[in-house]
C-alpha cells in the first residue's frame, strides 16, 4: 500500500463548518505527503469564500473543481451527477470522502461506480448533520433514512464529528453494518490564541450562516427581551450570509433595532471576535460546530444552546447552555452581562479543549480509518 494517497473530498456547499472541516483537514493531509483534491458547488458560496478558494489554489496537487450541484433532489440532479462523475474519475481518488448528504451520497455512489473497473477506492462518509436533521416521522425523513440505510452498502466507513450525530444516526436510521468512529472536529495551534474585545465592541455577536435552522431569528427576538429587562437598548453584529438573510433585516426593523444591531457579510472568526463582548450560538440543530471550538478556544465567553454535539464540548450540565428559545437565551444575556468575569468562569478549561480538539488529533484518525478501509 502506497505512503501517500490521492484525496478527494466532494461537498455541495462550500460555507460554514463542512467547508472549515474539509479546509482543515486538506491543510493537514498536505503537510503528510498526500495529494488532495476538493469537487464541490459552483453556485454557492461568496467573495470570502472565493478568497478561501484562491489560498488553497497553488497547494492542491488535484485541484479545486467547481460544478453545479443543487442541495433538493430533483430533475437536474441526473445532469449535475453525471459532471461530478466525469471530474471525479478523472482524478483517479485513493480515497473518496464524502461531506454531508449530497457530497456523501455522490462520494460512495461514484466511488462504487469506480471500483467496477479498479481495484481499490476507499468511501468514507461524514454526515456532520446532514439529512440527520429531518424529523423521522415525515414523508421526507422517511425518504432520505431509507436511501441511508441503502447507501450503507456502499460505504466503507462513516465518520461522526460527535457522539451525538452517531446516537442519531442509530435512532434514524439504524445500527451501522459498517465499520464507524468518532472523530471531534479540531482546531489548530494557532486558534487557541486569545482574543481581546475592540473598545467600540458592541454586547454580542452572531457569527453563522443565515437561516432559521442556526437560529438568528431567536437571536433578534432575544435582544430585543434582554433590553427590555436590562432597561438598556443592547447592542449586536450579526456576521455571515444567506438566503434568509433579508428576513433578519425586517425582523431587526420591524423590533425597533435598526441603529443597534449592524450585519457584516462573512468574515474570519477570530476577527469577528473582536467585535464584542459575548458570542452566541442560538442554534436549532447542529451536530459540532466549530464556532463554539472557536470562540472558546480564543478565551471568548459565550452562550450556546443545547443542541447536537454542543454538551459534549462544553459537559451536559453547563450553565452556559439553553434550550433554542428567546426567552431563555434573553434571561441568560442579562445573567452574563451582569457579571461578564464570573460568568468568563463558567467555560470549559483551555487545557482539555486543547487535548480534545486539536486538528492533529482530528487528522490522524481520519487518516487511520483512510488505510483501514484501504485495507479491506
Amino acid at each position: 500500500m502506497a505512503a501517500h494517497l490521492r484525496i478527494v473530498h466532494c461537498f455541495r456547499s462550500p460555507v460554514g463548518g463542512i467547508f472549515r472541516h474539509v479546509r482543515d483537514l486538506t491543510e493537514a493531509q498536505l503537510a503528510a505527503g498526500h495529494s488532495v483534491g476538493i469537487v464541490c458547488d459552483s453556485t454557492t458560496g461568496g467573495d470570502y469564500e472565493e478568497r478561501l478558494f484562491e489560498a488553497m489554489k497553488g497547494s492542491l496537487a488535484l485541484g479545486i473543481h467547481r460544478t453545479p450541484m443543487q442541495r433538493h433532489i430533483g430533475p437536474g440532479d441526473l445532469a449535475a451527477a453525471w459532471r461530478t462523475y466525469r471530474i471525479i474519475k478523472e482524478l483517479r481518488p485513493d480515497v473518496l470522502h464524502g461531506h454531508g448528504a449530497k457530497g456523501g451520497a455522490y462520494a460512495r455512489l461514484f466511488g462504487s461506480m469506480l471500483r467496477v473497473s479498479r481495484s481499490r477506492v476507499a468511501r468514507l462518509y461524514s454526515p456532520h448533520g446532514g439529512s440527520l436533521h429531518y424529523d423521522e416521522t415525515t414523508a421526507t425523513g422517511k425518504l432520505f433514512f431509507a436511501l441511508e440505510r441503502f447507501m450503507a452498502r456502499f460505504t466503507d466507513c462513516l465518520l461522526f464529528v460527535s457522539d451525538y450525530e452517531r446516537r442519531t444516526y442509530r435512532r434514524k436510521v439504524g445500527e451501522p453494518p459498517i465499520p464507524n468512529t468518532l472523530v471531534y472536529n479540531g482546531l489548530r495551534a494557532a486558534e487557541f490564541e486569545p482574543v481581546a474585545s475592540a473598545p467600540d465592541a458592541a454586547d454580542f455577536l452572531y457569527i453563522g450562516m443565515m437561516r432559521d435552522l442556526k437560529g438568528p431569528d431567536i437571536f433578534i427576538d432575544a435582544l430585543a427581551l434582554a433590553g427590555t429587562e436590562i432597561g438598556r437598548p443592547l447592542s449586536a453584529v450579526m456576521v455571515g450570509d444567506g438566503d434568509d438573510l433579508p428576513r433578519y433585516h425586517a425582523q431587526v426593523e420591524r423590533l425597533g433595532l435598526a441603529g443597534r444591531v449592524r450585519f457584516q457579510p462573512p468574515m474570519p472568526a477570530r476577527q469577528a471576535f473582536a467585535l464584542s463582548q459575548l458570542v452566541v450560538v442560538p442554534s436549532r440543530a447542529e451536530a459540532m460546530p466549530y464556532i463554539v471550538l472557536e470562540t472558546l478556544a480564543a478565551g471568548r465567553p459565550m452562550i450556546a444552546t443545547a443542541v447536537g454535539g454542543i454538551p459534549e464540548i462544553f459537559g451536559e450540565a453547563s450553565p452556559a447552555l439553553i434550550r433554542p428559545d428567546a426567552g431563555l437565551l434573553a434571561d441568560k444575556m442579562q445573567i452574563a452581562l451582569n457579571d461578564l468575569d464570573a460568568y468568563r468562569g463558567l467555560m470549559p478549561q483551555l487545557g482539555e479543549l486543547k487535548a480534545r480538539f486539536g486538528a492533529d488529533v482530528m487528522a490522524a484518525d481520519i487518516e487511520k480509518a483512510y488505510f483501514a478501509a484501504l485495507s479491506k
